[in-house]
């Protein structure tokens, strides 16, 4: 290693540091990308849990009223 020269080192240091830059670049949106999506379906959980205690509701009240006829 002592005989290396700077002739390889810093092009070798510069692609290195690059690599390395970008796949940090790389795993930041892909993080974010996965928080979103984690988020949105979250939201979409929360939605279809109201929805069917909407449902639920309105079935309890059609029960009442037909019972309430017969």
């Amino acid at each position: 290693m002592a005989n290396w020269d700077a002739g390889i080192l810093v092009p070798l240091g510069a692609f290195a540091m690059t690599v390395i830059i970008v796949a940090i670049a790389v795993f930041q949106k892909m993080r974010e990308r996965e928080l979103r999506v984690h988020t949105e379906l979250r939201q979409r959980e929360m939605d279809h849990e109201r929805r069917l205690k909407e449902l639920e509701i309105e079935k309890l009240k059609l029960e009442l009223e037909k019972s309430k006829v017969h």
